[in-house]
């Protein structure tokens, strides 16, 4: 990497590490969940977080987190993108049941204390969900996603972002979670850092998956080994706002 690169993200992480980049104006699922700084209702807005982000944080906006608690008011008129009402619903159920159950936490670091491994904490995290509601479709399964197995391809974005929101600290990201360490942590790779990476010279490969995801999470070691995800978000934003297309 050079220099010239490696000056421009330490000095966008920086800049952008601040509250004001996450306003109405600047829409981020991060905006509600920050509101509420709550590991239940956090993995609820990264989860849903796909598509425009405006249109995410106004779904978000109209959801009754009150629902966590009991099913006295049922989504009637929730439904969003691939997800229909009942998927939404049953959803709720599932994170209702984890809640009454377990810490996210405590259970992801069943999974990740032998080796540090973050998939192996989302193994066990992902396949609980499952386990604890058996409630199947297209919708639901794409909100949740698949259990890692031994061969990954999939970026797992939804969740990745999610662990950042949970493990990082700073202005803004949440730190809820403090038995993970910011050096295991993976890039939530998007289509905006996915692209912004490849013109950078930070990813070689052609394809959006899983390997992609190593190779820009090893470029941001190459700047900062103990916290490399902190470069995620001013990558995210250079492309999300065309200053690098």
């Amino acid at each position: 990497m050079n220099s010239k690169i490696k000056n421009l993200l330490i000095k966008e992480a920086k800049n952008r590490n601040s509250t004001k980049e996450l306003t109405d104006e600047k829409p981020d699922p991060l905006l509600v969940a920050k509101r509420y700084n709550d590991e239940y209702i956090s993995l609820i807005c990264a989860l849903f977080a796909y598509g425009n982000a405006g249109l995410i944080v106004k779904f978000l906006n109209s959801l009754d987190f009150g629902l966590l608690e009991n099913d006295k008011n049922i989504l009637e008129n929730s439904y969003y993108r691939f997800q229909s009402k009942r998927d939404i619903a049953e959803f709720f159920k599932t994170m209702r049941l984890v809640k009454k159950s377990i810490s996210i936490e405590e259970k992801f670091y069943e999974g990740y204390k032998t080796k540090h491994n973050v998939m192996d904490g989302l193994h066990e995290v992902i396949s609980y969900m499952y386990d604890i509601n058996p409630y199947r479709s297209r919708g639901y399964e794409f909100l949740i996603g698949k259990i890692p197995g031994t061969k990954i391809t999939s970026p797992y974005k939804r969740w990745h972002m999610y662990l950042r929101w949970m493990v990082r600290e700073d202005n803004l990201d949440m730190g809820l979670w403090k038995s993970v360490e910011t050096k295991d942590l993976l890039v939530p790779l998007d289509t905006h850092t996915f692209k912004v990476g490849q013109k950078l010279g930070l990813i070689t490969r052609k394809g959006y998956d899983f390997k992609a995801v190593l190779e820009l999470t090893e470029a941001f070691k190459k700047i900062d080994l103990s916290d490399p995800i902190r470069f995620d978000f001013a990558l995210y934003r250079l492309g999300q706002e065309k200053i690098i297309d």
